[in-house]
């Protein structure tokens, strides 16, 4: 048996896959602090087996938790002489430009926690200076002094020879084995000084709290005998041991939410489509990915905490390219001081989470709002809802105060997290050049199918797909992900004058120890499958362009090649390409899947009429066109292929599907639904 765990804000949830290939769903709810307690709930409720489980894969918050709270270890700094305040410095980059009390994020360590070491190496790796060990020995007994309880070590040029970080960090253990380190070779070998740092910071700051929360979750399972081979979520798409992530936590920074992404597009290849926005609603956040033919879009160029008014903390690892934004089921709605209703970025969360909850909850939220206007409905919730309670929080909260019906102010919160959601959904397609017309929505999580229809007639998209579990898509998503792991490796050549011996021997090395790192972990040599990428860019220009490389030896009609490649993308990119400029290579990009055996996706056709998947008839009120009496059905009784003409509402366990007028709704063979949205093939 496979089983995948994801912690929401709000609901920890379950997808297993026994050996027959029947696939289970569960939720319950989150447990902070105590995170690990949640998933062992959520293993209980669902009735499985737990010896039986073969593979424990896991989605974690505890990393972007730690750092968003700030909740992590007392961390310190080793640097190279001269470079104490880069972290202080960071970049001129100002996005609230106009802004005279503008200020710079604050550094995780602060300046009395940053020592620097005599030492230099320069660009190309040679050593300038050598390390002086007497540095490194007066830091360790002032920090143990000031109660630190990580170091992060980064020395300048470190991308191009690491032999300082790694005496440092040898020297480090030997004198205080109890401490957490990171050098900064070990998390990335990109250039940047500012963002490398930044990184191997924020990975030794979480590090502790990290290698707590693996160990008790560990002797969680271990305590009902879960003999489980196990593995965490990574924020670049794919799996890696639980050991591993311990070293490198920084690489869980999105640990949850990137696997519906990937699940989204492993669904999209199974049902023919390659062109897929992904979206997903939660309780406390709403996050959509563009996949364009079939490829997840990684990048090392992550942020948290950036906005358009504060720049935020670079992290240099591998991130799948998404945008997220604080509007989920358990978002409150309030007022502002200009009389403006808001919804999020607040949330309710899993305690007291919305009034509907009856658990303390005294602020309207999306859900609430859901409840009342009827597309949610009671009896479908784990508690007894005072639906009262919940029109008496809105009246007063919202509708009083822009003297509205009850009904029409639920409607308004509503329509304005459709508008946050939609602002997002415009942020990864059409302001990146992407028509949302030749895509699909893939609509995911508690309340994405809820709102995905609404979304998908507002950004002009012909279909929306709601998969198999997908109030659990996330973990369905780990089920389907293989193990990964990523080589960045700053190169800076020029293509029109590089050594070929010496680029092919740098990609053989990079292959090598990635071969060698799987097999520590249990993948055999032929279960390993590689893709290469470069960053490649004009000369003198600042910024790089990612492009897919072949395999194998190059040679110079491989290097003529890439170099088309690499114009075609920059003017996609762009809108222009330099053909007479020469071109370089500034990173090698080698991304590792160890390959592992993953469920087969059953056809389950439903035989049947549409009357037999008829649970009600209830009113639900939309739109300009007020209370309606709508058709409800069962998602599990529908006859596959049956057509459902909106409007009308398809329930299922944790997720309700709103379909509107011109909309129709029918399920395929695998269970998934199929909602067109009414968008003319010629407007493509």
């Amino acid at each position: 048996m496979r089983v995948a765990t994801d912690i929401g804000g709000t609901f920890t949830d379950l997808v297993y896959v026994d050996e027959k290939g029947s696939v289970g769903i569960e939720k319950s709810h989150t447990t902070p602090p105590n995170f690990e307690q949640g998933v062992i709930d959520v293993i209980d409720k669902s009735g499985i087996n737990q010896q039986s489980i073969q593979s424990f894969i896991h989605g974690t918050t505890v990393i972007i938790n730690s750092l968003t709270e700030r909740k992590g270890a007392k961390t310190a700094l080793l640097t190279t002489k001269g470079f104490r305040d880069v972290l202080e410095i960071a970049r001129g980059n100002r996005p609230d430009l106009f802004n005279v009390l503008y200020k710079k994020p604050t550094p995780f360590v602060e300046r009395y926690l940053r020592r620097e070491v005599s030492e230099r190496i320069n660009y190309q790796g040679d050593t300038l200076e050598p390390l002086q060990k007497e540095d490194i020995k007066e830091a360790i007994e002032y920090f143990k002094k000031e109660g630190v309880e990580a170091i992060a070590v980064s020395f300048l040029h470190s991308y191009a020879n690491s032999e300082h970080e790694k005496k440092t960090v040898e020297l480090i253990k030997e004198l205080w084995p109890e401490v957490a380190v990171t050098a900064s070779h070990e998390v990335t070998k990109e250039w940047r000084e500012y963002e490398r740092t930044n990184t191997a910071v924020l990975n030794a700051y979480v590090q502790p709290a990290a290698t707590t929360y693996v160990n008790k979750l560990d002797e969680k399972l271990a305590e009902n005998d879960t003999m489980s081979n196990n593995f965490i979520m990574q924020s670049n798409g794919g799996a890696t041991t639980f050991p591993q992530a311990k070293k490198i936590p920084i690489n869980m920074v999105e640990s949850g939410p990137v696997a519906g992404i990937y699940g989204a597009a492993v669904l999209g290849e199974i049902i023919g489509e390659k062109n897929i926005i992904a979206f997903d609603i939660g309780g406390t956040t709403a996050k959509c990915s563009l996949i364009e033919n079939g490829e997840v879009k990684v990048s090392t160029d992550y942020y948290i905490e950036r906005t358009d008014r504060t720049a935020g903390y670079p992290i240099k690892t591998p991130v799948v390219d998404i945008v997220e934004i604080g509007n989920g089921g358990g978002s409150i709605a309030w007022i502002d001081e200009a009389n403006s209703l808001k919804v999020g970025p607040q949330s309710s969360g899993a305690v007291p989470g919305p009034v509907a909850y009856g658990l303390g909850g005294t602020e309207p939220t999306t859900t609430d709002a859901n409840l009342l206007t009827g597309r949610l409905a009671p009896e479908n919730f784990d508690y007894n809802v005072d639906l009262a309670n919940v029109k008496n929080v809105i009246s007063n909260k919202v509708a009083k105060r822009f003297d509205i019906s009850t009904e029409e102010a639920a409607l308004g919160i509503i329509r304005i997290a459709n508008s946050n959601m939609l602002n997002a959904l415009k942020l990864i397609s059409i302001r990146k050049g992407h028509n949302p017309r030749g895509f699909t929505l893939v609509a995911f999580g508690g309340g994405g199918s809820m709102h995905a229809p609404a979304l998908a007639k507002e950004l002009g998209v012909k279909k929306v797909v709601v998969p198999i579990s997908s109030p659990v898509f996330s973990a369905w998503g780990m089920l389907m992900t293989d193990l990964r792991h990523d080589y960045i490796k700053t190169f800076i050549k020029r293509l029109n004058d590089i050594d070929l011996t010496l680029l092919n021997d740098e990609w053989n090395r990079m292959e090598q120890e990635a071969t060698n790192q799987f097999i520590t972990e249990g993948v055999s040599k032929e279960k390993v499958h590689y893709n290469r990428f470069a960053d490649m860019r004009y000369l003198g220009q600042e910024h790089t362009v990612k492009v897919p490389v072949p395999a194998g030896e190059w040679d110079e009609e491989c290097i003529k090649s890439i170099i088309s490649k690499f114009h075609e993308l920059h003017e996609k990119n762009f809108t222009f390409k330099l053909e007479e400029s020469p071109t370089e290579i500034v990173n090698l990009h080698l991304t590792a899947f160890g390959k592992v055996d993953k469920p087969e996706l059953k056809q389950n056709i439903v035989q049947g009429t549409l009357n037999d998947a008829k649970k009600e008839t209830r009113p639900v009120y939309f739109e300009e066109a007020g209370w309606l009496n709508v058709a409800v059905y069962h998602r599990e009784k529908l006859p596959t292929e049956s057509m459902v003409a909106g409007p009308a509402i398809v329930e299922e366990k944790a997720a309700t599907t709103v379909i509107y007028d011109g909309q129709s709704l029918y399920k395929d063979v695998y269970g998934n639904l199929i909602i067109e949205t009414g968008v003319a093939v010629n407007d493509l």
